[in-house]
């Protein structure tokens, strides 16, 4: 189901006459899950030619977000499994793919896109096994897949230029782009495919080999991502993975044999990867997290612009980076899109992430529930707002949330400035352009920005003005599903790109070179 069929759904379920407010205990079909989890690929490291059913980590046991049950046990690795992943990728850097020339590495990640594609149900059947995602939700398992193609067409692009106009005339003076040789990628648990797409094939067109850490409780896509890397024809050791803790990670960070590092997380976690990564001096990529503003003005197409600032800012249940959470009104349409988005979000239904029909699945699990709910709690206790709808935990075994809106948030209020990573909208008012570009930009985060106007000229003001890596205008599209178009933030949302030519550069080192005549 790709964005457009998305919005079109809540839209249609928006206007049913009579659409449903309360929310009933979500319906799981355990029998249909437990016949899904046939699907999950053998839980082990894959490390060279290897792989490993055990890891000197340990063991996780991973739980079905919808069901609350145990559905696998998960070998953990450590110091000892990054080691030998790193030995196993720094040989294959220098020995098959390093060398390799680039039009036989465009063909085989070329390959390894179209196998990824064969594989698409599978892979959102393992997204919603593993981190609870809705059917409905799965354009970023399309995305992917384009990201994978895109940067397949890259590997044989990769130039240099000769630098003219200030050599001496016996000085031939160019650059070379050069891969790091090891990159460590440590991927997101909320949209582990997507992460992988954004992160690993531009590192492998630009001609490095990969260490891929997925979280411990996420582990199932990185496997089968992996393995149809292998069937693809990637060489050994070219794409190697190893699930793990923080433990896992640090040691990852800290391999004197990786030569640089991507993240895509919190800024908490990025602090302590930083320090490490600082040892020695080694560059980081960071796709953190964010609190994003999405100021709709008076003058938006508000029959399309509300039911969409309202939908976009829950799908996933809220698990998005880049997601508008801070939804800013200006005053004169204030209570009537207030009224407009709480009748969206309760006519959204939530159910069994399985069935196509359900917008709203579960969180991760247990601890990001009690953390989302706390949150929550705060807020009420703390006159954060008006609570308008939701904020409980669902009574089912499953990791479910009702979907939330708060309105008249105060903008100091930690639900305006801290990132929920929830089914949690914050509403605020804004007096005119000048309030609402304070507001947006009150934040330490700046990864996304939204604006709904239909003044041009208005639009040409405020995107210079609004800090945020990525601005979107109109209902515009998820941020992250189009592949030539750098993202990124500023501040704590972090710093690099992923997208596009800036995208490959990350994984690219500039080397200059003058040669002479004699």
């Amino acid at each position: 189901m790709n964005e457009l069929t998305i919005y079109t759904y809540f839209w249609i379920v928006v206007n049913l006459p009579g659409a449903a407010v309360s929310r009933p205990t979500p319906a799981v079909d355990l029998a249909r899950h437990e016949n899904a989890a046939k699907l999950l690929p053998v839980p082990r490291l894959v490390i060279g030619g290897e792989d490993l059913l055990a890891g000197s980590g340990g063991v996780h046991v991973h739980v079905n977000p919808a069901t609350g049950l145990a559905q696998a046990d998960v070998p953990l690795g450590g110091a000892l499994e990054v080691d030998q992943a790193v030995a196993a990728a720094r040989s294959a850097y220098e020995t098959t793919w390093g060398p390799m020339k680039p039009a036989d590495r465009r063909r085989l990640l070329t390959r390894f896109a179209d196998l990824l594609a064969t594989r698409r149900d599978d892979f959102a059947t393992i997204a919603t096994l593993e981190m609870g995602l809705c059917a409905s939700m799965s354009a970023q398992i399309d995305a992917a897949i384009e990201w994978t193609h895109y940067y397949a067409g890259w590997a044989d692009k990769i130039e240099g230029i000769v630098a003219s106009g200030f050599s001496p005339a016996d000085e031939l003076a160019y650059t070379l782009a050069e891969p790091y040789g090891v990159v460590g990628h440590i991927i997101t648990w909320n949209a582990p495919l997507l992460s992988l797409g954004m992160k690993v094939p531009p590192s492998l067109a630009a001609g490095n080999t990969v260490v891929i850490k997925p979280a411990e409780f996420t582990p199932f896509t990185a496997l089968l991502f992996a393995e149809l890397a292998r069937e693809a024809g990637l060489p050994d050791g070219v794409v190697n993975v190893v699930q793990g803790d923080g433990s896992a990670g640090e040691a990852l960070v800290r391999h004197p044999g990786v030569g640089k590092v991507s993240f895509t997380g919190g800024p908490g976690t990025a602090k302590r990867i930083m320090a490490t990564a600082a040892e020695s001096l080694k560059p980081v990529l960071f796709e953190l997290g964010g609190k994003s503003p999405n100021l709709l003005f008076a003058d938006a197409d508000l029959d399309a612009s509300v039911p969409y600032s309202a939908a976009f800012a829950m799908s996933c249940v809220g698990q998005g980076c880049a997601l508008p959470t801070r939804l800013l009104v200006e005053e004169s349409i204030y209570d009537q899109v207030v009224e407009s988005v709480v009748a969206t979000i309760e006519a959204l239904p939530v159910g069994d992430p399985m069935d196509p029909a359900s917008y709203f699945g579960p969180l991760v699990n247990a601890a990001a529930r009690e953390r989302v709910v706390g949150m929550i709690d705060a807020a009420v206790a703390g006159g954060a707002g008006e609570l308008r709808t939701g904020g409980s935990a669902m009574d089912t075994a499953g990791f479910f949330v009702e979907p939330t809106v708060f309105a008249d948030v105060d903008n100091d209020n930690d639900l305006a400035q801290q990132e929920v990573f929830g089914p949690v909208l914050a509403i605020t008012r804004f007096r005119d352009e000048e309030h609402a570009v304070e507001l947006a930009n009150d934040t330490a985060y700046g990864l996304s920005a939204y604006v709904q106007t239909r003044d041009v000229r208005r639009v040409n003001r405020l995107v210079p003005r609004l800090r945020a890596g990525t601005v979107f205008v109109n209902q515009g599209p998820n941020p992250i599903t189009q592949p030539g178009r750098p993202f990124g933030g500023i501040g704590l949302s972090g710093f690099g790109r992923e997208g596009g030519k800036a995208g490959l550069d990350e994984f690219l080192m500039i080397k200059g070179v003058g040669v002479g005549r004699g």
